[in-house]
């Protein structure tokens, strides 16, 4: 039986789709999936989950509708600055990151990523990161660059390179327990290539909005109940 996990990875999917359930703009099912996010942290931290890692904007949906891209930079912006003011945050000690080429994104969220970001950096009690702007394959790209331009630079010798320097040049240098991906399609989307090779994938037919803290502790319940052979 496995322990309690403690870094889960979420793709929060299905927004759009349980909007139009309700005979709402698509995009409108954002802002109800943004609300679900500020409950997740509760959840989280009653069941003892350490770190989350969020796939909120992938590179590929940058050619959603202008319309609802646009929505989408507001609802960003908007969660980066109530970090400053949010006292479950500073409470708790909760470090903020984000993950993938957020600076592609307006300037007007990177400003609020950043400031985020600097006002949790020395949190250490529980770790969110965000995934905005990511792809898995780019993440891997940009950790090749890193390591060559160290390579070219005399700072690293090609034959000291293994997997643990790879590692290191990632987003993300931390591997997710468990993945839950809603809204009913089961594929990964690019998500977390290298970090999930031995994570626990569950699918759920729910949507994002619809997700509750019992779904969360029966995916938690089913986690403890299977074997992590990690290839033994």
């Amino acid at each position: 039986m496995n322990e309690n996990p403690e870094h889960i990875g979420i793709i929060l999917d299905g927004n759009r789709r349980f909007a139009k359930r309700l005979m709402l703009e698509p995009w409108k099912g954002h802002e109800l999936g943004f609300e679900k996010l500020k409950k997740l942290f509760g959840w989280c931290k009653e069941l003892d989950i350490k770190e989350i890692t969020l796939y909120c904007f992938s590179m590929q949906n940058f050619n959603r509708p202008k319309k609802e891209f646009d929505y989408l930079m507001n609802i960003f912006e908007k969660a980066f600055n109530e970090i400053l003011t949010n006292d479950d945050i500073h409470k708790d000690k909760i470090k903020v990151n984000v993950i993938g080429r957020y600076y592609l994104l307006p300037e007007k969220v990177q400003k609020a990523i950043k400031k985020a970001v600097d006002a949790t950096k020395n949190y250490n009690d529980y770790n969110i990161n965000i995934a905005l702007a990511y792809g898995g394959r780019e993440e891997l790209v940009d950790a090749v660059k890193k390591i060559a331009e160290k390579v070219k630079n005399k700072k690293i010798d090609i034959d000291n390179i293994n997997e643990k320097t790879f590692a290191e040049n990632l987003y993300l240098d931390t591997e997710p327990d468990l993945i839950i991906r809603t809204g009913g399609e089961q594929r990964t989307s690019n998500f977390l290539p290298w970090q999930s090779i031995y994570s626990e994938w569950f699918f759920l037919e729910k949507t994002w909005p619809e997700f509750e803290k019992q779904d969360l502790i029966e995916v938690i319940e089913e986690y403890k109940q299977r074997q992590r052979r990690f290839g033994k």
